[in-house]
């Protein structure tokens, strides 16, 4: 891995179409006035919020007292024979601590889900070594909070007291703050949780499993020298400057592949620090990770698309980013507020993720279970589900169904693929992605139910008012009631799906929704659907 970051921009068209924003950037001197945390820099409206959201910029330097904190407890819970770190956190709150610890190979079992099954499997791992992070800027997200209670009852059933298990990091003043509990971090409230991936949010359970955060921090520090630059030089400046350029001539997806950049999954953190960053007043970039090194693709990348290499550049490329996971953390999050001074909006509010989060409270607060509903179709293990005035009379398979559902979708649209499953036991969805980006010819993300809801969320109900949604749901074996609430993990997760696509649905969107009533023989009947489409052309 490079030892610094560096920005490659190899598509000359690309290059010489982001030239001039990049001299307008520098001439306005926006890297040295976002590294000294400038609120003005996007404009008299978005001030205020920019004014207490700025303080990422120099996490490299408030975060160092976090090392020896973190070092010295972990040393304690070795100490006790408690070396199994489970976090339970959404959204910021586990996508960076995810990236650190798979990057550095240490062990971190992640709950950002409310799926029965693989919450019951992490909590099949052995107690007895087991330390809950729970990890919650407000202190109220619902599915931390629902982790927490779960495994307070586990502990309590194996004769462990909860409190010399669980260790929280939240803001401060936030009701989590006050549970008793191990230990308590509290991070900088200045920082947005998309942004904060060097905070205790990122460095807390990352540290803990035993990764090095210090060397994480170095390579953050020499990064920023770079990043603060007042140089047309400087590497964030011209990252988002291509960014920019792209989306002005109609390139508003950004397809993300790793080209063997070394760091583990960086594709969905940094998925969810453009899409909330930029994803709003109908424009934003909306971030397309494919799978593995799969930048072979980029030769078919359509109009309405930039590859970007995360790893060094290869054929297609048009942008590639590299260097450590410290750097690549600071250069993206530089970026992507640069870009949005660029697209002319507030990169540090997300105005559209609580409708999904009322829709979903709104089910919940009802009848047990939530409201019955009559599938439109059932095609063996799968249920359909509709929204939107699409559907042919006389459809009779699953297969036809999506043929109908992808003939939706507008000019330069994209597919939004969501899975609210088990995404360490429901493997046969790894291939459904590519597949309906290979046969429906549109750009196709995928995003796991309800994580994805605290990352791509918001630009789908506030970016660009283009894209189509099958949500995928399916039913649990055995369910998990929460401790203390009128609600179980599975009548959550339907919630969640459930209201979710009611807002969708109600911003004119089409929605399709497939119930796996079985599972396994339900996706391996989804997946025959899908291969059996015929082929749209274009890139996955």
């Amino acid at each position: 891995m490079a030892s610094d970051i560096s920005v490659d921009i190899p598509d000359e068209a690309l290059a010489a179409e982001s030239g001039p924003l990049v001299e307008r950037l520098t001439a306005d001197g926006v890297g040295g006035a976002l590294a000294a945390q400038d609120p003005s820099l996007w404009g008299p409206e978005a001030e205020s919020e920019a004014a207490v959201r700025l303080s990422w910029t120099n996490l490299h330097e408030t975060s160092r007292p976090l090392v020896a904190e973190i070092e010295a407890l972990r040393a304690e819970l070795h100490a006790e024979g408690l070396d199994r770190v489970v976090l339970a956190g959404m959204g910021g709150s586990s996508l960076a601590p995810e990236v650190i610890a798979g990057t550095a190979g240490v062990p971190l079992t992640v709950l950002d889900t409310t799926d029965p099954a693989q919450v019951a499997d992490a909590l099949a791992g052995d107690l007895d070594r087991t330390v809950l992070v729970v990890s919650s800027k407000s202190g109220t997200t619902v599915e931390t909070d629902s982790h927490r209670r779960i495994f307070e009852k586990a502990f309590a059933d194996d004769g462990i007291d909860p409190v010399t298990r669980i260790i929280v990091v939240t803001d401060p003043g936030s009701p989590l703050a006050e549970v008793d509990c191990r230990a308590v971090f509290t991070a900088d409230p200045n920082v947005g949780g998309r942004y904060s991936a060097l905070t205790a949010f990122g460095l807390v359970p990352a540290g803990l499993a035993g990764a090095d955060i210090a060397t994480l921090l170095d390579e953050a520090t020499t990064a920023h020298r770079r990043l603060s630059s007042g140089s047309a030089d400087n590497p964030a400046v011209r990252l988002a400057a291509a960014l920019g350029a792209a989306h002005a001539t109609g390139a508003e997806k950004v397809v993300f592949a790793d080209t063997g950049s070394g760091i583990a999954g960086f594709g969905d953190w940094v998925e969810q620090l453009i899409a909330e960053s930029t994803g709003k007043d109908g424009t934003g970039l909306l971030p397309v990770v494919v799978e593995g090194e799969q930048a072979t693709g980029f030769a078919d990348a359509a109009d309405d698309a930039t590859p970007v290499a995360i790893g060094p550049a290869v054929t297609g490329t048009q942008l590639a980013t590299s260097g450590p996971l410290g750097g690549m953390f600071l250069l993206w999050e530089f970026a992507t507020a640069i870009a949005g001074r660029l697209l002319g909006i507030n990169p540090f509010d997300q105005p559209d993720v609580e409708a999904a989060k009322k829709a979903a409270r709104s089910l919940l607060d009802g009848p047990a279970g939530g409201p019955a509903l009559t599938p439109v179709l059932v095609d063996g293990p799968i249920e359909v589900h509709t929204a939107g005035n699409w559907m042919s009379a006389g459809t009779t398979t699953v297969g036809d169904v999506l043929r109908l559902f992808l003939g939706t979708a507008p000019t330069s649209g994209y597919l939004s693929v969501q899975a609210y499953l088990d995404r360490l036991d429901d493997a046969s969805t790894a291939v459904l992605r590519p597949e309906l980006g290979r046969r429906s010819g549109l750009q196709t993300t995928f995003g796991w139910g309800p994580r994805f809801l605290h990352s791509t969320g918001q630009y789908h109900k506030g970016g660009h008012q283009n894209g189509i949604f099958l949500q995928i749901t399916g039913a649990s074996d055995a369910d998990l009631e929460v401790p203390g609430r009128p609600y179980s993990l599975g009548g959550l997760q339907r919630a969640q799906a459930l209201g979710d696509g009611q807002v969708l649905a109600e911003l004119d969107r089409p929605v399709l929704r497939l119930h796996l009533t079985d599972r396994a023989a339900g996706l391996v009947e989804l997946v025959k659907a899908v291969q059996g489409l015929p082929s749209g052309g274009g890139t996955a």
